[in-house]
């Protein structure tokens, strides 16, 4: 069940910082402990990322959390950062359309936060027949329809209840690929994804693995520009408690396809409601 915050008023104003949080934002367990920082890149951002760990169901997340305007400088600084190899991430896109492959044969399939739409090009060589559609908050989702990469756009929030309305069960698959972990309220986001779910569909997710995202850390191997987009980083047993008590059926978990680093659940949306 979604906490309420229970806050400390910061001494002064900081546009760059929400209050800090003094319990769990997953289960509300007020046995915090700080598991890493990671320094502002450059000269022009609004201070040290801090990530806390619930030490009653290990969920981690950004406390304090970083502002609208906070997180603006990091985006900034992501987009302008070097890129991960392009043939590499399309061998990531094709495997993990594949874990999809020995369940499903979907006609429609809504990608989450596509940006330009590079899973959907990717997983079309696996599913050819498929329709595919991208959702993303900024309008690279519309010059990737242009493009040819997916068939609808829809730019804004999955949330979105101008949004969310249209896409009501039109989907036998969503997917979302280091989304969740950017998203303020997963939970609800999870919820709206499974709204947008026919019954019987299924839900394809990859996000960090936490343990390894905090050894990255530590290490100071994790490139700075990424860490402030991380809102959340829930544990693997987290989201599969979730989703069971959304009534979905767990089909697979992989921690080792694409590394230790990430992690892969498919869920299947029940064909009744529950």
């Amino acid at each position: 069940m979604p906490t309420s915050p229970r806050t400390t008023t910061p001494q002064a104003a900081d546009p760059y910082h929400e209050p800090r949080r003094e319990n769990c934002p997953w289960c509300g367990g007020e046995r915090l402990r700080t598991r890493a920082r990671a320094a502002a890149p450059g000269r022009r951002g609004p201070g040290t990322c801090v990530m806390d760990e619930c030490r009653d169901c290990g969920h981690a997340f950004q406390n304090p959390r970083f502002t609208v305007e906070g997180l603006a400088l990091y985006h900034r600084d992501f987009r302008a950062a070097r890129n991960p190899s392009p043939r590499a991430v399309r061998r990531r896109h094709r495997a993990a359309a594949r874990t999809v492959l020995p369940l499903a044969e979907p006609e429609s399939w809504l990608d989450v936060g596509t940006g330009h739409a590079g899973f959907p090009e990717a997983a079309r060589e696996v599913f050819p027949y498929t329709s595919f559609d991208g959702l993303d908050p900024t309008p690279r989702v519309e010059q990737a329809r242009l493009a040819g990469r997916v068939e609808e756009a829809h730019i804004g929030d999955l949330t979105n209840p101008w949004i969310l309305p249209h896409l009501y069960a039109r989907y036998d698959v969503v997917s979302m690929f280091r989304h969740l972990e950017h998203i303020p309220d997963p939970r609800a986001e999870l919820r709206a994804a499974l709204t947008a779910l026919r019954p019987g569909g299924h839900l394809l997710l990859e996000l960090p693995n936490p343990q390894s995202a905090f050894a990255l850390l530590l290490g100071r191997r994790w490139p700075p520009y990424r860490q402030p987009r991380h809102l959340h980083l829930p544990p693997l047993a987290n989201l599969c408690a979730e989703l069971e008590n959304q009534g979905c059926d767990i089909l697979t978990t992989d921690r080792r396809t694409l590394s230790s680093h990430t992690y892969r659940i498919v869920a299947r949306k029940p064909t009744e409601p529950s």
